[in-house]
């Protein structure tokens, strides 16, 4: 609808309605989480019982135990970074890689290839941390027992966690890189290039420099799906729990305040990576602008 035109009271009331109804829905759990995090009872959940940072730095006296100082959550949130950083590594490097085939290379089988590479993203994450289980773990039977080889890394722990999250991730950063390396102006490498710069210096200081925005969007959301994903991790999680398996069997043993002082600093956490990205770009905005010749 063009803004200009003139809009009926009713649509006026419905569209005011129906933002606050959506921005309800979509903050109201978060802010309850956010708010019950201080309650001084031993659930997560309302009636109010008064204010504490009992659930974050603990009460030896009433015998509760906070986040700060539970060894457990700490060390899950430990293993949650570790196997973000490396899955966000490896999505960075396989994703820039399969951007330029894609982009870069003319080759048979290259559309079928490309269709075959969004496989991952259209399959349960159950089923393909099942499948990934299933085959890693007859290869590493089949090593044990014909070649008296002990693969542990293919039995259920971290390094199969880290690869079962890279197997979709890695395409979603594909898709991201990609879409900036379609719309490079590839004549400026050929300029660098006939100016005597060599391959390598034109993608130090030409390309890559392009394509940084995409590579930082991509590293934010390959770091944030990865330590936020539940279903695959489930399926390959070893001794040693992530995060959201440790909240999972948390809450079966039964729910605590504790889960929502995790649930807030995980908020806030996600709020500064994003705040720290926007204004980078904002930053970046300006140069840009003032690169434009005028009219």
């Amino acid at each position: 609808m063009i803004a200009s035109l003139h809009r009926s009271a009713w649509l006026r009331a419905a569209t005011v309605l129906y933002v606050a109804a959506f921005l309800i829905f979509l903050f109201l759990p978060l802010v309850t989480v956010a708010v019950f995090a201080f309650n001084n009872a031993p659930y997560p959940a309302p009636p109010w019982r008064g204010f504490t940072f009992d659930w974050f730095v603990g009460n030896e006296s009433s015998g509760r135990v906070g986040l700060f100082h539970d060894a457990e959550l700490l060390g899950s949130i430990w293993t949650s970074v570790v196997v973000a950083s490396w899955v966000t590594a490896l999505s960075l490097a396989v994703g820039t890689a399969n951007a330029f085939l894609m982009e870069r290379f003319r080759f048979p089988g290259r559309q079928a290839l490309s269709i075959l590479m969004l496989t991952p993203l259209v399959i349960p994450g159950v089923i393909l941390g099942i499948s990934i289980l299933s085959l890693m773990s007859r290869i590493a039977e089949f090593a044990d027992a014909e070649l008296g080889l002990d693969l542990d890394f293919l039995r259920p722990g971290l390094p199969l966690v880290v690869l079962g999250q890279f197997s979709y991730i890695a395409t979603i950063a594909t898709l991201m890189i990609s879409a900036r390396l379609k719309r490079f102006d590839r004549t400026l490498e050929e300029a660098a290039l006939n100016l005597g710069a060599s391959h390598a210096a034109v993608l130090r200081t030409i390309t890559f420099p392009y394509l940084a925005p995409a590579l930082i969007g991509s590293a934010a959301i390959s770091f944030l799906m990865s330590f936020e994903n539940f279903n695959t991790t489930l399926m390959l999680v070893g001794a040693d729990p992530p995060l959201t398996v440790m909240m999972y069997g948390r809450m079966r043993e039964g729910a605590s305040p504790v889960l929502n002082a995790v649930s807030l600093f995980l908020m806030l956490a996600s709020a500064a990576l994003v705040m720290t990205l926007m204004s980078r770009g904002s930053r970046g905005a300006p140069a840009r602008t003032g690169a434009r010749s005028p009219n």
